[in-house]
């Protein structure tokens, strides 16, 4: 389908010719430029494309486990594969690739593969029985002119982000080879020692005009090309010749001068790129804990007044909830008032308490105004609600079939311990006289019974 391909007219291969000729292209560049390169990412590590210019080719790495070469058993494997799509230009053949997808992929692959780029060695997980064998698929979109550079590219770009699971050795025998998932263990990349840049010239005019990066109507007219793969050290991976065209060794030299150059440049791009999408990723895996939401807090306001003997009070603004809850407080104070003195002194103390920093209506252990003496006595049982216990006890055995003698003995005993109660309230008491002794009870049970 070699008759499909765009063949300039005599007027047109004029026509670039002489502009080539005045320094001149049709895009407006000049000899040695080249065209916009833009490296973009997919979502999978090992997949990248690239556009240079109107040149649009997709990479893809893969990896798997196979047996090794006899001649090399400690080695890895690294194969390079095209696929030209009738979409991209009608003279590519689908189905089986052409001579143009063949010397594609022999140009990359000898400049990657045979510069030692990838270090083949780090691929072996058991000697001379499992390699990695790395695959990278090469896809073109849309020729726009100068295939072999843009596919150079695009490999590097997806051999840098490519990441390989990482696989363990065991087993009874030690050869047994363990893959662990990439949820489970962080898949280790490829290593690359350098990049080799492929790096693509055009001769016209019995070689005598050279440009960089040739467009797709300039390799219609072109009399010759010649691939240099330079990394950025200046070293050269390899060189390829083609076309009929010939070219004198002080022009070669000048290539490859131009060609370490640009192959500087475009590795830097790479690497920025490569950069850009690891550390965006590394971003998305980083859990983030939800950030607490803010809570409002209400501060009261505290004002000083000073006292004639020199002690400082502090008061309080209150809230709404402070004012119910002191409120209800002072009812409770309220109905048990005129009971006994001891409710009296208590009520006394309650209020000192309650008048501490932030105006809790309950005591507060933390307060400043609560003193051990008021803890003391705010332990002791209200005399209302130990009569009423006792009254409440000494009215069970009332209910019960009895006679009235049994009867009358309980009420005695209740009174009498009424008024023993009442004589130990009158005396200052703590926490430990609020617990009655075990002869006293035992006393109590003998007498109801």
């Amino acid at each position: 389908m070699e008759h499909l391909r765009w063949r300039p007219t005599v007027n047109e291969r004029d026509f670039i010719e002489r502009a080539l000729e005045a320094d001149l292209r049709v895009d407006g560049r000049h000899s040695f430029d080249f065209r916009t390169i833009k490296i973009t990412f997919g979502r999978e590590d090992g997949s990248s494309e690239v556009q240079l210019g109107e040149t649009h080719v997709l990479g893809y790495v893969t990896a798997q486990l196979m047996q090794p070469y006899r001649d090399r058993p400690n080695e890895g494997t690294l194969a390079i594969f095209t696929e030209f799509s009738p979409m991209a230009d009608p003279a590519f053949e689908p189905g089986r690739p052409g001579e143009s997808a063949i010397e594609l992929g022999r140009v990359i692959d000898r400049g990657l593969r045979e510069s030692r780029a990838v270090d083949m060695e780090s691929l072996c997980v058991v000697a001379g029985k499992h390699v990695w064998s790395v695959r990278v698929d090469l896809h073109i979109l849309d020729n726009g002119g100068n295939l072999i550079d843009a596919a150079n590219i695009a490999a590097l770009a997806a051999l840098s982000t490519f990441r390989r699971p990482e696989c363990t050795v065991g087993g009874d025998d030690g050869q047994q080879v363990i893959v662990h998932d990439p949820e489970v263990r962080d898949p280790i990349p490829l290593t690359i020692h350098h990049m080799p840049i492929a790096v693509t010239f055009a001769y016209f005019g019995e070689g005598n005009i050279v440009v960089v990066d040739p467009t797709y109507k300039e390799e219609a007219v072109m009399g010759g090309r010649m691939t240099a793969t330079i990394n950025s050290n200046g070293d050269i991976c390899s060189i390829q010749k083609a076309g009929g065209e010939g070219v004198m060794s002080s022009v070669v030299m000048q290539c490859l001068r131009i060609a370490s150059v640009k192959a500087a440049d475009i590795t830097s791009k790479i690497k920025k790129a490569v950069d850009s999408y690891t550390t965006e990723k590394a971003l998305k895996k980083v859990k983030r804990l939800p950030t607490s939401l803010p809570q409002k807090i209400n501060v009261t306001d505290v004002t000083m007044e000073d006292k004639g003997d020199g002690e400082l009070e502090t008061q309080t603004v209150k809230t709404p909830s402070d004012v119910q809850e002191k409120s209800k407080g002072d009812e409770d104070h309220q109905n048990i008032k005129g009971n006994s003195s001891l409710t009296g002194d208590r009520i006394a103390k309650h209020k000192k308490t309650s008048t501490c920093i932030g105006g809790p209506s309950n005591w507060d252990p933390y307060c400043k105004g609560v003193s051990l003496s008021s803890l003391r006595i705010s332990q002791l049982p209200d005399p209302a609600t130990t009569g009423k216990a006792s009254s409440h006890d000494d009215a069970q055995p009332m209910l019960t079939e009895s006679s009235n003698a049994e009867v009358k003995s309980t009420s005695s005993s209740g009174a009498a311990g009424e008024s023993e109660e009442a004589q130990e309230i009158g005396s200052p008491k703590s926490l430990k006289d609020a617990i009655k002794p075990k002869h006293k009870r035992r006393k109590k049970k003998s007498d109801r019974s």
